[in-house]
């Protein structure tokens, strides 16, 4: 992809990076989806990856996660190479939801939250009680303490989705990448989760990565936004920033009116469709 970076720099977000890509170029089959991809992901804050259908966004974050070689470029964790790191560090460093994950039938939610613990064991340290103080908390972080044994397909939607956001944090990491956490929930149970991750962020000071569908929800709970478009960054910086008339229609192919959102007071995309205009 030959089209230039529209990049905004932001005085608003300082913190170090934890997560930095240099020159990445990522494929599936010999397809090239991401290309010389450059990116800094600010420690202890919220960052969302938004864009269209297609644009890469997945695939960024796979790539982020080592779960995607790249075919050129590197990633780096915390100024190591992630390539080069084991992968038990790895894993106790970052942790990764991969958009609609599937458990075994008649798992049950501590059970899932206890495969948080894996990369912390070994043939020499089995299950200890500060496993299972981390499952606990983990549990009662996400307020499914009393649902502990239950299976995890006879939760609601939004219970599930506690249910590995607590897995993710039973891992005891500083990274949490999430691909599109709130797919497939309603409205309530959206917010829900977004709320919780908010507060794990407030509250810990982890830095999330996630990719969301939703503008106005990832302009109120991001520090810090990506837009993609083919594959490339077109723009990244604050909400306020990024989430422009002009973002919307190069990255979208969408007119829209961006306003003040009057309870957050983040930036509100408003879309025109064809008809109202007509």
């Amino acid at each position: 992809m030959n089209s230039p970076t529209v990049t905004v720099q932001t005085d608003t977000v300082q913190t170090e990076p934890v997560l930095v890509a240099q020159s990445l170029t990522l494929a599936y089959d010999d397809k090239r989806i991401i290309q010389n991809l450059h990116l800094e992901i600010p420690q202890g804050r919220i960052t969302a990856l938004v864009g269209a259908n297609g644009c890469g966004k997945s695939t960024l974050l796979r790539g982020l996660a080592r779960l995607l070689k790249p075919e050129k470029g590197v990633v780096y964790l915390e100024g190591k190479a992630i390539a080069q790191l084991p992968t038990r560090t790895v894993a106790q460093r970052m942790a990764i939801l991969p958009q609609g994950p599937v458990a075994p039938e008649g798992l049950t939610v501590r059970e899932l939250v206890a495969q948080g613990r894996y990369p912390h064991q070994s043939w020499l340290q089995q299950w200890s009680q500060d496993d299972e103080k981390r499952v606990t908390e983990a549990l009662e972080t996400t307020a499914l303490q009393d649902l502990g044994d239950r299976p995890l397909d006879t939760l609601s939607g939004g219970q599930r989705q506690r249910a590995w956001i607590a897995m993710t944090l039973a891992q005891n990491t500083d990274i949490l990448l999430l691909d599109e956490p709130t797919t497939f929930l309603d409205l309530a149970h959206q917010i829900e989760v977004l709320d919780l991750l908010y507060t794990l962020n407030q509250s810990r000071q982890c830095t999330i990565v996630m990719v969301l569908h939703e503008l106005n929800q990832a302009c109120r709970y991001a520090d810090f936004m990506i837009a993609m478009r083919e594959g490339y960054i077109y723009a990244q910086g604050t909400p306020e920033e990024v989430m422009t008339e002009t973002t919307v229609r190069e990255v979208f192919g969408l007119e829209s009116r961006i306003v003040q959102d009057p309870v957050a007071g983040t930036p509100l995309c408003i879309p025109i469709s064809q008809m109202i205009r007509k």
